[in-house]
């Protein structure tokens, strides 16, 4: 990621928020989900999922294979970024996430929409947790769901993929900012 990191930065300011702090996740395949703000300090330890109210802060995940999931509510006040991956979505990280959005709001589930971004899916995987993240989202109330069924594996001109490379790859970062009005 280090090598990266130049690179990324340069997308974030080409998309007109490289000023904003970043605040990302360490990421261990667990189902921790964090809100933060302006002053929470970065990576967040332990935490694979990250929830801000704040404006003008961009949350950041990296994923090689695993899906980044966006959970945003339609207003824009509260926002989501997850990495869900096969262990993370066996503990539910999705609707552990979706609770907690529940809990500091006062949005019910369909006041929110929820993005699937690029992740391994079959052939090039056996299991498909990009379909068990859309059921157990449905499971939550939440049925506005994106997902264009992209596989990192299957697309190595656009996507790097962990598998594919058999572990000497790169990561892509998956941003999620609430844009100050």
């Amino acid at each position: 990621m280090e090598l990266l990191a130049p690179f990324h930065k340069l997308i974030l300011a080409e998309a007109g928020i490289g000023n904003y702090p970043l605040i990302t996740a360490e990421q261990v395949h667990g189902n921790l989900v964090t809100l933060v703000s302006n002053d929470t300090l970065s990576p967040i330890p332990l935490a694979d999922g990250l929830i801000t109210k704040t404006r003008g802060l961009t949350l950041g995940i990296y994923v090689a294979d695993c899906a980044p999931v966006w959970i945003v509510a339609r207003d824009g006040s509260i926002g989501s970024l997850v990495h869900s991956g096969k262990k993370g979505t066996d503990l539910r990280i999705v609707p552990r996430a979706i609770q907690q959005l529940l809990e500091v709001t006062s949005l019910i589930p369909g006041d929110f929409r929820l993005v699937i971004g690029p992740c391994i899916r079959p052939p090039c995987y056996e299991i498909d947790f990009a379909s068990r993240i859309r059921e157990q989202t449905l499971a939550c109330g939440i049925s506005d769901i994106h997902d264009h069924g992209t596989c990192t594996a299957c697309n190595p001109l656009q996507y790097y993929s962990y598998r594919r490379e058999k572990g000497l790859t790169g990561r892509m970062l998956a941003t999620l900012t609430l844009l100050p009005d």
